[in-house]
């Protein structure tokens, strides 16, 4: 039977998943004997913006450092991208913390995720492994699309215009809504990530390169900042990759002369990190978590829809959790009690937390499903909504 089978069928709650998962991710910790941290995003979810990396991600980042106390970090990283100078910013926290960093990827580090990557003394992966181009993503009309996508469709019109002679008029409203501005900011991103890539490749994922193994020869520099260039210059090659979600695994990435580890190869090593990357995934398709940070010792949720109180405040016990919510058709604000442990009496312009989870709205009888959120208060707490 694989891992997913063995754990659907003897993990009977969220609390003992969690307890397996961290035996897990101490088991990688104690084998590399390194410090490990946890920055991942569940990509069946999507890849907008809570999912994405961005500014949010920075303080739980930080606040789960604080429970490490290393001079070597393995980062277990899961994520579709999202903002290059928040990757930067992460990057530069784990630096100043550490003397060496590896990244393991179990699964898809895409996009700036990839960037981080590229920060690391030593890249883990597996056959199922996958890290991605590296185009910067704008946002546009309110959409969100490929920076060098953006580009080379103004350079296909503008090239027509030189052949032809003359501008198709359907291109017209597409030139009336971007400013030139825009278009440099989309050549400025472009610029930046495949800056930070090659000046972290020859930083820190070169700096013990030493010998040529072709030649013997000793490496300089010089060498390392070309090489650097190269693996930046193809990763951020839209053109040669053609979509932004193309997968880039060991032989591709090999194939550009950058050395990428397979763990699959230690047995030691890969059967605690395929354990725990199948408990994460089963974290995720049973709840609302959307991300989640944490050490062996702790861990930060987020988590869609109503807001949950922290933990701390929780597990007082002696006061009623109060929860804000809005409902989704009429957008009527809603103040929900929910009692742990013990009856209460009802707050001024509270709603009981109800028995069956369905919260009914007063203004127009929707319906808002609250199991979720009872499953979040109950799992934080360790105490039952009593109702």
């Amino acid at each position: 039977m694989g891992v997913f089978g063995d754990y659907l069928g003897s993990l009977e709650s969220f609390e003992a998943l969690t307890a397996e998962r961290k035996k897990q991710l101490a088991e990688i910790s104690k084998r590399r004997g390194r410090d490990v941290l946890v920055f991942a995003a569940d990509l069946a979810k999507g890849g907008g913006p809570l999912t994405s990396i961005n500014y949010s991600d920075l303080l739980p980042i930080n606040d789960q450092l604080e429970n490490l106390h290393g001079d070597k970090l393995d980062l277990i990283l899961e994520s579709p991208g999202g903002s290059g100078e928040v990757a930067e910013d992460i990057i530069r926290l784990l630096r100043e913390r550490y003397k060496e960093i590896a990244v393991i990827v179990p699964g898809w580090a895409k996009s700036a995720a990839t960037i981080m990557a590229m920060a690391a003394d030593e890249i883990l992966m597996g056959p199922a492994s996958s890290l991605g181009p590296i185009d910067a993503q704008m946002g546009w009309q309110g959409k969100v699309f490929s920076a060098h996508a953006l580009l080379e469709g103004f350079s296909k019109i503008k090239q027509e215009v030189v052949e032809t002679g003359q501008l198709n008029k359907a291109y017209i409203p597409i030139l009336q809504g971007i400013s030139p501005g825009e278009l440099q900011s989309a050549q400025n991103a472009l610029d930046f990530a495949k800056t930070l890539v090659k000046q972290w490749l020859a930083k820190y994922k070169f700096k013990n390169w030493d010998v040529h193994a072709s030649t013997g020869a000793k490496v300089t520099d010089a060498d390392r900042e070309s090489r650097a260039d190269e693996i930046a210059g193809r990763l951020c090659n839209h053109g040669e990759w053609l979509t932004h979600a193309r997968s880039l695994k060991i032989d591709d990435l090999e194939g550009m002369r950058l050395r990428i580890t397979d763990f699959s190869k230690d047995a030691n090593l890969a059967e605690p990190i395929r354990r725990y990357h199948t408990l994460l995934q089963m974290a995720f398709s049973g709840t609302n978590i959307y991300k989640v940070f944490e050490t062996p010792e702790s861990q930060v949720y987020r988590y869609l829809g109503p807001a949950v109180p922290p933990p701390q405040q929780a597990r007082l016990g002696d006061v009623p959790i109060i929860l804000d919510a809005t409902c989704p058709r009429c957008t009527n604000p809603l103040r929900v009690q929910a009692n742990l442990g013990q009856r209460r009496p009802l707050q001024a312009g509270c709603l009981p937390f109800p028995a069956n989870n369905k919260l009914k709205c007063p203004a127009c009888s929707a319906e808002i499903d609250l199991g979720d959120t009872r499953r979040q208060i109950e799992l934080q707490t360790k105490k039952k909504i009593v109702v």
